[in-house]
């Protein structure tokens, strides 16, 4: 009897998301992120964390504190995408390609990505909490870039918007789930000057994914940011020089603000529009190679 009735209620909820558009597109981001923190409450709560010690002293420091979460996060997008049916449309090749100027995004995330792998003196830290930040990056880009370029950008799409607004809005949405640095204590202006570097780095992923016709790269790319910024500045979405540094560091956070003024200025250049037919499918990319 309990199968009969949830079919009609998934049902219900599939059609409720497919149609998309912003409004639909804020519950789904504000459930996830109650989830996401309460599983992060959870895991310090269960496993005793205390809050004095640095996140990357050990692997469980690390674990607890953000991997846990992560874990929880992939789960539930994964379990979302599959009951919605999208799993295909967000991991496979875009409905519309982009310009060659377009790389630029892509250029400016791979630089300082390569100046901190090369920068940090990863004598600090034993091979376990490396290779375990490593793995929880690499999870930070497969969640964040699946919700906000794969999810948020399908269902504004799916409204019919124009790419710019797509990638304005999805861009803005990824800016917006970093404001909860601000339940961790992190000063105003440095929440600020993350959102708008993440605004700006959002912008940039778009991009990328426009330009390569897929979400992969950009959760690579994604993936391998967050990762060795940890190992770089030893904590999560620090934006600016942060501790000992050197000269590649340096260069390296010097791209942060250089990354906020592009994203700024590339949105206003993204063209095209996603035709969707009457049954949903995508039948013409309307300026498909198109900025």
């Amino acid at each position: 009897m309990s199968d009969l009735s949830a079919a009609p209620r998934l049902g219900g909820l599939r059609s409720f998301f497919d149609r998309g558009g912003f409004w639909r597109l804020v519950p789904l981001v504000v459930v996830y992120l109650a989830i996401y923190l309460g599983a992060g409450l959870l895991a310090t709560t269960v496993f005793a964390r205390q809050g004095e010690e640095e996140l990357l002293t050990t692997v469980g420091s690390v674990f607890v504190d953000v991997t846990f979460a992560l874990i929880v996060g992939a789960v539930v997008l994964g379990v979302f995408l599959w009951a919605m049916g999208w799993t295909r449309e967000v991991f496979g090749p875009q409905p519309i390609g982009g310009s060659r100027w377009m790389w630029i995004g892509p250029t400016l995330v791979t630089i300082p990505i390569v100046l901190r792998i090369i920068g940090p003196d990863y004598g600090k830290y034993s091979l376990a909490v490396i290779v375990l930040t490593i793995v929880t990056g690499l999870l930070v880009g497969l969640v964040e870039e699946v919700l906000t370029r794969g999810i948020a950008v399908k269902m504004l799409r799916d409204a019919g918007h124009s790419e710019r607004v797509v990638a304005l809005v999805s861009s803005l949405v990824f800016a917006a789930l970093h404001s909860v640095n601000l339940l961790s204590g992190q000063a105003v202006t440095t929440v600020g000057v993350t959102m708008a570097y993440t605004f700006g780095f959002g912008v940039c992923m778009y991009l990328t994914m426009r330009v390569t016709r897929s979400i992969i790269p950009a959760i690579v790319l994604h993936g391998l940011t967050d990762p060795f910024v940890l190992l770089s500045t030893g904590g999560i979405d620090e934006v600016g020089s942060n501790g000992t540094q050197n000269a590649l560091l340096t260069v390296a956070g010097s791209f942060s603000f250089i990354i906020i003024v592009a994203g700024l200025v590339m949105v206003w250049f993204v063209r095209g529009r996603v035709a969707q037919g009457t049954d949903g499918t995508v039948h013409d990319p309307v300026g498909a190679t198109k900025g």
